[in-house]
């Protein structure tokens, strides 16, 4: 059986900019599969390259054995795409709208009132289909952008960032109609940097960073390849490099730690990989004091898959995005004084 998702050597540069350098994964019929990773990792390019709305440099696509590239017109019919800004015409009811979606998806008559019904019902907003879709809160507009991805049936789903911005209420609907479509064998390609969405959700997830795969597999196996608790530490709330270093190679010869990270944007904070079996809070706490080394905050967690992004990178995900948000503000100023 061929894969529901198939992407192989994907690349795609902007000017100079190598948005995805070299991007390969594939999706199982039936799966939820989470592209994990910080804003301009690369995650909106691939799928836009999969949904037809941007031509690659390079690589392979394909949607069911067909080729995305080759074959346009029949990788639209298969793919339900939602993109992360809600893009609604507000003068429309949400009826309307989704009766302008099936006609431009050629539904038939007889068909598309079935249909909408069923899609409103499922997403629980029958209620307020007859409004106008700019009286919607952003939770409606969602679930109404859902449903007219989903109302031409499509074999595969494309979610890029589909709960940012959402409340609590609405992230855990949109959850559990995901849940839904995946039990009824929908595939779904799903892009976040929400860590707990991923973990919550997914099958399978590749964390893709600087336009690059850089692990895959189910969320368990990461987790269990990184190994150990997770114990995360700050000498000071702002420790200077020596006092990082000299922390770090007195807690590494200790033996309930297998590995020491400093994190330098997060004021040099240490975040060790330690012996889940042993009392390794204790260790810690214990050398430390007799080192005479302050201790700000110290904690102890099991792996997350922030855990799998800090082992491969050297930093979180929350210190990629923040970097990101720099790079962007430096881009912006440089424009500004050239003006």
């Amino acid at each position: 059986m061929a894969a529901a998702v198939l992407v192989e050597n994907l690349k795609k540069s902007y000017g100079d900019v190598e948005a995805v350098k070299d991007v390969s994964f594939a999706i199982e019929p039936g799966e939820i599969f989470g592209l994990l990773g910080p804003n301009g990792a690369g995650k909106t390019t691939v799928i836009r390259c999969l949904c037809t709305l941007m031509a690659p440099d390079a690589g392979r696509l394909e949607l069911n054995g067909v080729s995305v590239l080759d074959n346009p017109r029949a990788a639209r019919q298969m793919l339900g795409y939602i993109a992360q800004e809600v893009a609604l015409d507000k003068v429309l009811t949400g009826r309307e709208l989704l009766d302008l979606q099936a006609a431009i998806y050629h539904l038939p008559k007889a068909k598309t009132k079935t249909r909408i019904e069923q899609m409103l019902s499922l997403l629980e907003i029958t209620e307020i289909a007859d409004k106008k879709t700019g009286t919607y809160s952003g939770g409606q507009k969602k679930r109404l952008d859902l449903a007219a991805g989903l109302l031409h049936q499509p074999s595969v789903l494309v979610l890029d960032e589909p709960t940012v911005g959402l409340d609590i209420e609405s992230r855990t609907a949109v959850w559990r109609f995901l849940r839904q479509l995946r039990t009824e064998g929908t595939t779904i390609l799903l892009t976040s940097h929400y860590l707990e969405e991923v973990d919550a959700l997914a099958n399978r997830v590749a964390i893709i960073d600087k336009g690059k795969v850089i692990s895959t597999g189910t969320p368990t196996a990461l987790k269990a390849e990184v190994g150990g608790d997770r114990i995360t530490l700050r000498i000071r709330e702002f420790t200077d490099d020596e006092e990082a270093s000299s922390a770090r190679d007195l807690l590494a010869a200790l033996p309930v730690v297998q590995e020491v990270i400093v994190n330098s944007a997060q004021g040099n904070s240490l975040n060790l990989v330690v012996d889940k079996e042993a009392d390794a809070l204790a260790a810690v706490q214990s050398a430390l004091k007799a080192a005479g080394l302050p201790t700000f905050g110290i904690s102890q967690s099991q792996p997350s898959l922030d855990d799998v992004y800090l082992a491969a990178t050297g930093r979180t995900l929350m210190d990629a995005e923040m970097a990101a948000v720099g790079q962007r503000d430096v881009k912006k100023e440089r424009k500004q004084s050239m003006r």
